[in-house]
């Protein structure tokens, strides 16, 4: 898996641009509540977190993480095996530390995970 960075569409928007990228700066202390609410089996609020996040990504543009935070908000709340829990987590938290600010260079898009086997074909 390539790891590009992850961009919001509404990042050049002028009047979104400022926003976007304060929800950039505030990543990293998303991505620290998301990891001590795992490590203190939370699993409840981290359920919370990732609902949280799935619809603030979408709101800001970053509607590659969406698919991400919603499939760990399902695992955290469905009662899964933890080591499932925390395969959602590590895939939101590597697509949420790679978030940036600024405009998406046509080379480093992503595709969410539903997508991801139809690109050969593109």
């Amino acid at each position: 898996m390539i790891n590009h960075p992850v961009y919001s569409r509404l990042a050049v928007d002028p009047d979104l641009g400022d926003l976007v990228d304060l929800f950039v700066q505030e990543m990293p202390d998303r991505v620290h509540h998301l990891e001590a609410q795992a490590r203190s089996c939370d699993w409840e609020q981290l359920a919370r977190t990732a609902h949280q996040l799935k619809g603030a990504a979408g709101s800001y543009g970053f509607d590659d993480i969406t698919p991400f935070a919603a499939q760990l908000e399902a695992a955290a709340r469905g009662g899964r095996q933890e080591q499932h829990i925390l395969m959602a987590l590590e895939q939101l938290l590597d697509i949420c530390r790679r978030v940036r600010s600024g405009p998406a260079k046509d080379d480093e898009m992503i595709h969410p995970p539903e997508a991801a086997g139809t690109r050969a074909a593109d």
